[in-house]
């Protein structure tokens, strides 16, 4: 008989995926040994994998408010333990500590839950973890997150309870965030360009300057006046505000390449494993956060025509064609061209329309 829907409140804390919550709450009373938590970043995995720890080391199974449950959910359990993969890819002697590890005896629940993060990128490790994720001890839970499961990773995938997490709808988003203290329309616009990432909507919102830039492009249409030389000038100034979050982002690499740097010295390697690719993404990272800044100001931008449009009493077309010229830009942004001349033919379209 399956539970009902009030076990464990603590999984009501999984925002955007019913599918997972019901899967997992149904296992509350007899986990299975190996979970995959499969779905892109920042869907709320690890936050899920937390939740559950909870529901199965709660005594009162999943209460949600406990010292138990609230002592899980902050990562500070005994009994919860995560691993983080190192390098490029999960190596021999990781996968054989995690071997170690899985064999521990619970120290004050009635389970350990060991959480493998983005074990996917496992490569010639998997015949390592195998016979550990397959028969585990009785006591020991499993859950491995996984973007993806490639060929290397199918062997364990198939060992695993599978629990799908999909991108996050914009109105999950926005539950969030505004529950989180966000105002409804910085909400409204980080979501739209959030790409149902929760983490990257965080990252946005935890940027001081935000709602400054935000509130700056919603008052662009009272800002223009006609020339040419007015749409350049506010032009240039959007793009530079968004150089503020790169500077954001370059901060918080800085803070993982040292950190790489520290775990590679402890293992006695001469650098960071994967360096070029570190790079690389870092790389993607500052170009796509400089775009995402661009698109949740342009997302303001059109709520304010989408305002405009609610409550009009005349004819509609302006704000309807302004809202499609500023969509249409917003789609541009994506491929990587002239950001300033971009945004200044946009002004210049929205002037004639005002």
């Amino acid at each position: 008989m399956s539970p009902s829907p009030a076990v464990a409140p603590v999984l009501d804390r999984i925002v955007g995926q019913p599918g997972a919550v019901r899967l997992l709450r149904a296992s509350v009373d007899r986990p299975l040994h190996a979970y995959l938590f499969v779905g892109p970043p920042g869907t709320g995995r690890e936050e899920a994998a937390a939740a559950f720890a909870a529901a199965l080391f709660c005594p009162d199974g999943g209460c949600g408010t406990c010292a138990v449950c609230q002592e899980t959910l902050a990562g500070r359990h005994p009994d919860l333990v995560v691993v983080e993969r190192k390098g490029a890819s999960i190596s021999g002697p990781q996968a054989k500590e995690v071997v170690r590890l899985a064999s521990r005896t619970p120290r004050t629940a009635p389970y350990q839950v060991l959480v493998l993060v983005d074990f996917h990128l496992i490569g010639s490790a998997a015949p390592t973890l195998l016979k550990t994720i397959e028969e585990p001890p009785d006591t020991t839970v499993i859950v491995v997150t996984a973007e993806s499961v490639p060929a290397d990773f199918v062997t364990i995938a198939s060992r695993c309870a599978r629990v799908e997490f999909r991108p996050l709808s914009e109105s999950d988003l926005v539950e969030v965030l505004t529950r989180e203290g966000t105002d409804r329309l910085t909400a409204e616009a980080v979501a739209q360009v959030a790409q149902g990432r929760l983490d990257r909507a965080r990252v946005s919102m935890a940027d001081e300057g935000l709602a400054g830039r935000i509130a700056y492009w919603r008052r662009l249409p009272s800002l223009l006046d006609g020339t040419g030389a007015t749409a350049a000038k506010l032009a240039g100034e959007l793009v530079a505000a968004a150089s503020e979050t790169v500077e954001a982002i370059k901060a918080q690499q800085a803070s993982e390449l040292e950190h790489l740097g520290e775990e590679a010295k402890a293992a006695g390697e001469r650098g960071v494993q994967g360096r070029a690719e570190v790079d690389a993404r870092h790389r993607r990272e500052q170009r796509r956060a400089r775009t995402d800044d661009l698109r949740a100001g342009l997302a303001a931008l059109a709520g304010v025509y989408r305002s405009r449009l609610a409550g009009s009493t005349t004819s509609a077309k302006p704000a309807i064609a302004a809202i499609e010229l500023i969509d249409d830009a917003a789609s541009r942004l994506l491929l990587n061209v002239n950001e300033t001349l971009l945004l200044e033919w946009l002004l210049v379209e929205l002037d004639g329309l005002n």
